[in-house]
């Protein structure tokens, strides 16, 4: 019963098989090799972006440091949601890569509302050369707190981003998954919305280690490629990212292993409603937080269960104290595993 987090899953069989294939003879290395020509071409056939510049990388941070560090001087200020992954997840690292440039937190919530963000855009470039200049936005979707924001929603954002003259970076580390629970197109989500690159993830859905970087003006490519090389993130032996990204697209694998994560999600999410779990935020893609009683993580906890105690602990007199839990699937739970956690949660 792993509920921890869809970092941790197994990577897909047809993954680990592409990389043995890859295995064999010589490739050229630095992303000359001949799987990335391909991956480019099925990208952007995915994306209906032709002219789109395609790059690889091993982990989403270095995907969306190196993106907005393309877009973003130092001196400038990314405007992101309180709870982007940006910022609660990476260790400054966007802020390291860009040699600098801050983050500003747009409202409150998981989501930014195009009000809020106009609001946090107005009150930089105030002090002149004093305070930071205003810089890319950028969206995290899936959000942190496991809600998707629509394809009207991400256009009125990008609209406000535009109307400043600023660059609109999407991490779509869970892209796969948002896509899945909204029903539309890689286009529509992205550049149809306004997003100029996008964080296209493969390691939380289903890949051993790899994740996309497209941008859809290729103006930025070359600066992009400086940066990777510089920022020690250009693998010499490129093939097997390469590998794993053609796997992962062949035959909509990709669309696939989201479906199953969102399915186990609604299932999960299902049986905690009929078991009266309290839910912090409505679950739309893979990701659950709710709070049970005390009584109840412990029974989890001692039957092996493992996901994160998002606020309280397992100790304490009170056993219905309502303690806050987040539980994230990923394609490879069984319905075994679903419906025993339920079982468990449910008063003895």
């Amino acid at each position: 019963m792993f509920f921890a987090s869809d970092n941790a899953g197994i990577a897909h069989p047809a993954i680990m098989e592409a990389l043995t294939r890859a295995n064999t003879g010589y490739a050229m290395p630095y992303g000359a090799d001949a799987i990335m020509d391909e991956v480019r071409a099925q990208i952007r056939d995915i994306f209906e972006a032709p002219e789109a510049a395609v790059y690889l990388v091993a982990t989403g941070t270095a995907a969306n440091s190196l993106a907005l560090a393309t877009y973003c001087q130092p001196y400038q200020t990314v405007f992101c949601s309180p709870v982007a992954h940006i910022h609660e997840d990476e260790c400054n690292a966007p802020e390291f890569y860009s040699g600098g440039a801050k983050l500003t937190l747009v409202g409150d919530a998981p989501k930014m509302t195009p009000e809020a963000l106009k609001a946090a855009i107005e009150g930089e470039e105030t002090r002149g050369v004093h305070g930071p200049q205003r810089g890319p936005l950028s969206i995290t979707q899936v959000t942190e707190r496991g809600t998707v924001y629509s394809v009207a929603e991400i256009k009125a954002l990008s609209e406000i981003a535009k109307s400043y003259g600023l660059p609109v970076h999407l991490d779509g580390a869970r892209f796969a998954n948002a896509l899945e629970a909204l029903g539309c197109t890689p286009a529509e989500m992205t550049w149809k919305s306004g997003v100029d690159v996008v964080s296209f993830g493969g390691t939380k859905n289903g890949c051993m280690g790899v994740e996309a970087v497209i941008f859809f003006d290729p103006e930025k490519a070359w600066e992009f490629e400086l940066r990777r090389k510089r920022g020690a993130h250009l693998f010499s032996k490129h093939r097997y990212l390469s590998a794993q990204m053609q796997a992962y697209l062949q035959d909509d694998l990709w669309r696939d292993n989201a479906r199953k994560a969102n399915a186990n999600c609604a299932r999960l999410t299902a049986g905690l409603r009929d078991a009266g779990v309290t839910f912090l935020h409505d679950p739309q893609a893979n990701i659950i937080f709710c709070a049970f009683p005390r009584a109840s993580h412990q029974r989890l906890h001692d039957a092996g269960a493992l996901y994160y105690v998002w606020s309280g602990s397992l100790e304490g007199d009170d056993p219905d104290e309502l303690l806050e839990a987040r539980l994230v699937c990923d394609w490879s739970i069984s319905d075994e595993e679903i419906d025993r956690f339920i079982d468990l949660v449910k008063p003895a």
